[in-house]
């Protein structure tokens, strides 16, 4: 896949699931406390979930770009774009909830440490920060740094790959939330 063209699919990406969360916040409050028969979080706390994992994945992101544009001064770019492939369906599959098991860390679990208005302001500016990462490497620098991805067997992942990540988990649960709603 066109590195280009990846960059601004992530970016349509990133503007869907972020606008479709932000629109989670406007629920009343039936649908946002509604708990689960099956144990499974509220609505209010699968956004708290969104953010929490958005915040540790930025720290993430925000060092492999500072790495990737370190790494722009001694790696040809060019060889790196050249040889490039994507595999959209493997990545797809975070996107799908229940696709496959998936054990967070203790440190994404809401703790109901923050209202809904400052969680909906963080997730905003959350937002703007991808997008800003994504100009900031717009000519596919992101290649140029991979960490890796333990979940659905991801791999070594560019930075712009994990930005993708970051907004296929929103994806996730942005069904999990549908699912809520549906059952109460």
């Amino acid at each position: 896949m066109d590195i280009f063209r990846l960059i601004q699919d992530i970016k349509t990406h990133l503007k869907l699931s972020f606008d479709e969360v932000d629109r989670w916040f406007e629920k009343n409050k039936e649908t946002l406390n509604f708990q689960p028969s099956n144990g499974g979080w509220t609505v209010q706390q699968i956004l708290e979930h969104i953010y929490l994992t958005n915040f540790y994945l930025l720290i993430l992101i925000e060092k492999g770009k500072k790495k990737a544009m370190r790494n722009y001064l001694n790696l040809d770019l060019n060889i790196e774009i050249e040889n490039y492939s994507f595999d959209k369906e493997k990545f797809d599959k975070v996107g799908e909830y229940g696709a496959f098991e998936w054990i967070r860390p203790e440190h994404m679990e809401p703790k109901g440490e923050l209202s809904l208005d400052e969680m909906r302001s963080v997730i905003s500016q959350q937002y703007h920060q991808c997008l800003n990462y994504l100009d900031l490497m717009r000519n596919g620098e992101g290649l140029l740094c991979k960490t890796t991805m333990t979940v659905n067997e991801l791999g070594k992942i560019n930075v712009s790959e994990y930005i993708y990540f970051l907004s296929l988990h929103a994806q996730r649960h942005i069904t999990q939330m549908k699912n809520n709603e549906l059952n109460k």
